[in-house]
């Protein structure tokens, strides 16, 4: 991969630098500032930029490389389909256990030892908004799945390039997580 611009060396780049940040609106779930940003040669600009807690997902496969993927709606953009259990983790939780817990609590499965898989930046030209895919080949059935769930399956990973073409995984980080299972040997 070569770099686009500059002398070549990444460390030779100019950083854009936020001068001053002042909120705009602060929920539980996210917060939107106004930034003032000083580029390199001096010109200056105001961006809205958005910040979210870190966000886990959690990819547990059995031995018969199926992976428990969960059918939801999303009332924003109207859609349903197959997604990676999810949730926000906490300003003091550890992620792999943030990621158990929002598994556990919406599947119903355990998952057991998560370790890190892949992290993606979420619209990183508009917000903070990191997520860590963690994933397990060892879960135990604890309950019943939580109420965000409509249903849950066992998605073999060689039929997850076709689910996506399909657009039965919407959402981009369970399609870019999946896709990196489907095609990683373990």
């Amino acid at each position: 991969c070569s770099v686009a611009a500059g002398d070549g060396e990444e460390g030779d780049m100019a950083e854009w630098r936020i001068t001053s940040e002042d909120s705009v609106l602060q929920t539980p779930w996210f917060e939107v500032s106004l930034a003032a940003v000083e580029l390199p040669g001096g010109k200056s600009l105001e961006h809205y930029v958005l910040r979210r807690p870190p966000v886990v997902l959690t990819a547990m496969l059995d031995d018969q490389d199926r992976v428990l993927v969960v059918w939801r709606y999303r009332f924003i953009t109207g859609a349903r389909g197959w997604e990676l259990p999810s949730g926000l983790a906490g300003r003091d939780d550890e992620l792999p256990a943030a990621a158990a817990r929002e598994a556990l609590a919406e599947t119903g499965w355990e998952p057991l030892d998560p370790r890190p898989l892949v992290r993606f930046d979420e619209l990183p030209g508009l917000a903070a908004a990191a997520q860590h895919v963690f994933w397990t080949d060892r879960a135990r059935h604890r309950g019943e799945p939580g109420w965000e769930t409509e249903r849950l399956d066992w998605m073999p990973l060689r039929e997850v390039p076709a689910l996506i073409a399909a657009g039965q995984v919407r959402a981009a980080s369970t399609a870019a997580a999946l896709l990196h299972l489907h095609a990683t040997p373990r």
